[in-house]
């Protein structure tokens, strides 16, 4: 006996961003939505979820008044066809706290934990997305097979709206931009 996976009728047809403004938190955890058609993002693990808590404490202390640092919530990129995505750490404007949606303007970092299933999309789909938003800085944190995550660093290059390589990191995190930080991914 088999049994046949159905998936409901919202995964296959494009929604709108007044639709997608009225589920509740609960329908849209775990999921993005891309040119309008809902992404299941899959299920981070332990590691992946530290990395990203570790990293926001760091930059939440780290960013002073005007900025806060935080994990999981939406940032929309764009309106039509609706396009959110859920970065694994944003840091954004202290004063647009209560403003829904969270937009590109809003924010200064976005950073992306690499798992697997989430390869391509971290590395090359949401880099592009990130800066044709305006978005001025993207962190990719590698999840390496040593177990020292690896941070690539990207800074947005306006003239040609593509970000270009900053700095990178081996276990230990010593930024100065877009602002200094020190932080140890590498003691798990």
């Amino acid at each position: 006996m088999t049994a046949e996976m159905v998936a409901p009728a919202w995964m296959h047809t494009q929604i709108s961003a007044e639709q997608y403004d009225s589920w509740s938190e609960e329908q849209c955890a775990g999921i993005e939505i891309v040119d309008g058609m809902v992404v299941v993002s899959p299920r981070p693990s332990k590691r992946h979820n530290r990395l990203a808590r570790i990293l926001a404490n760091a930059l939440d202390a780290a960013v002073g008044p005007d900025w806060n640092a935080d994990t999981d919530f939406d940032v929309r990129l764009q309106d039509v066809p609706l396009t959110n995505r859920r970065p694994d750490v944003i840091v954004y404007r202290a004063e647009t706290i209560d403003v829904t949606p969270t937009r590109p303007e809003h924010v200064l970092l976005v950073v992306e934990v690499v798992s697997p299933g989430s390869e391509t999309t971290d590395r090359i789909v949401k880099v592009d997305q990130y800066a044709k938003a305006g978005i001025p800085f993207y962190w990719r944190i590698e999840q390496a097979a040593t177990g020292v995550p690896i941070v690539y660093t990207y800074v947005l290059d306006p003239a040609n709206g593509a970000y270009r390589d900053g700095e990178v990191f081996t276990g230990v995190v010593k930024a100065t931009a877009p602002f200094s930080v020190m932080v140890d991914l590498g003691v798990m």
